[in-house]
């Protein structure tokens, strides 16, 4: 899956998905010239780190530099300030979700794009572990029946400690939505991508478990608990959704961050007339398959299943493939439609572009008014 022509990239942001856009960039194929960490200090010091050449000083010398694309891995409220003056200066982008802190700031972000005409993709990376990809083979197949019923939950424990705390806990760097912008985006974008079919109406509750977390800031993920001073939270620990889809099919999810021992449990259940599906992110190899005589598991195979499973199954079954994986498949499939632009190849399928990103500032500023109403709304 490495693309037919050396790309000179730039990541901005050196924290944990920084590095994993590096790794994947990297092993696509491209050249990653430079970096732009939070202070120049830090980008120097990661540059150093990586060994690349360039250690920019702010967005002005990335945007005037001779980069081919840009992956923005900073924090939420820059995504789309960085990403309009990247298209603007006619670099291509894969920016990290959510697109924007506001449906207003990504709708922007979409016309700015459609504008320039560069290629802007998003990590929706669940779309590429193979067994997503044979979940929507067999969920559209005729074999597996009108779809029924459409749940599950995205669930994680890395902020129940009340002392942990993250950027993403602020509303101004993060969001005004934490858990379900962060977490419930993945879900709701799989979820319609492998049904086809989209949520038109939700009602929604939320709820803040951890009332004060501390001021200080950190990476996700990292377990970091702070001793500082204590501040009001109000982004919330969890969210719950109950939906209909466009095709009148219900749905319910429920999001949390604040689930002992689950350390990021996606799991998606599609339930057809013939037969119903499960694809769980934590056991990424397999799929459980129902039918009336009850449930058989399906293994990750690269000789067996859909065209697109088999793509994407780099390794021999049995041997596991996981969340990397789904990143360099996506970094990959991006550069290849970088080529295809060019004129050089096809562009992939299932492909997550800004227009996946307002897809999901859409859902989640839904759930936010439904929450505050606590009334049905039209998602749109």
């Amino acid at each position: 899956m490495t693309s037919s022509t050396r790309k000179r990239v730039a990541v901005l942001g050196a924290g944990l998905i920084g590095e994993v856009h590096r790794r994947a960039a990297v092993l696509a194929g491209a050249e990653v010239v430079g970096v732009l960490a939070s202070t120049p200090e830090r980008s120097r010091e990661v540059a150093a780190a990586w060994g690349v050449e360039r250690a920019f000083a702010d967005i002005d010398e990335v945007a005037a530099s001779d980069v081919d694309a840009v992956h923005i891995c900073t924090p939420n409220s820059s995504h789309v300030p960085f990403a309009v003056q990247l298209m603007e200066a006619g670099k291509h982008v894969l920016c990290e979700k959510p697109l924007g802190v506001s449906l207003e700031d990504a709708q922007h972000a979409a016309e700015v794009a459609e504008r320039t005409g560069v290629v802007t993709t998003m990590p929706f990376a669940y779309r590429f572990h193979p067994m997503a990809r044979e979940l929507r083979a067999r969920v559209q197949s005729p074999g597996f029946g009108a779809v029924n019923l459409v749940h599950g939950t995205y669930l994680q424990d890395w902020l129940l400690s009340p002392r942990s705390t993250s950027w993403r806990v602020d509303p101004v760097a993060g969001g005004p939505s934490r858990a379900f912008g962060d977490i419930g985006s993945h879900w709701c974008d799989l979820v319609e991508w492998v049904t086809g079919d989209r949520i038109a109406s939700l009602v929604a509750t939320t709820s803040i478990s951890v009332k004060q977390r501390p001021a200080a800031t950190a990476a996700s993920f990292t377990g970091f608990e702070s001793d500082g001073p204590l501040v009001d939270v109000t982004t919330e620990d969890s969210a719950l959704i109950l939906f209909r889809t466009a095709a009148d099919v219900a749905g319910s999810a429920v999001i949390s961050q604040l689930s002992a021992g689950r350390k990021n449990r996606l799991w998606v259940e599609v339930d057809g007339m013939q037969q119903s599906a499960v694809f769980d992110q934590e056991l990424p190899e397999q799929l459980l398959l129902g039918d009336d005589e009850g449930y058989r598991t399906l293994v990750r195979d690269p000789n067996h299943g859909s065209s697109e499973q088999r793509r994407l199954a780099t390794l021999p079954a049995g041997h596991a493939q996981g969340y990397a994986q789904c990143f360099e498949a996506y970094v990959a499939d991006s550069y290849a439609a970088i080529d295809a632009q060019a004129g050089v190849g096809e562009r992939p399928e299932g492909l997550p572009t800004f227009a996946d990103g307002v897809r999901a500032a859409t859902i989640c500023d839904a759930m936010l008014r439904s929450a505050a109403s606590r009334a049905w709304v039209d998602v749109g």
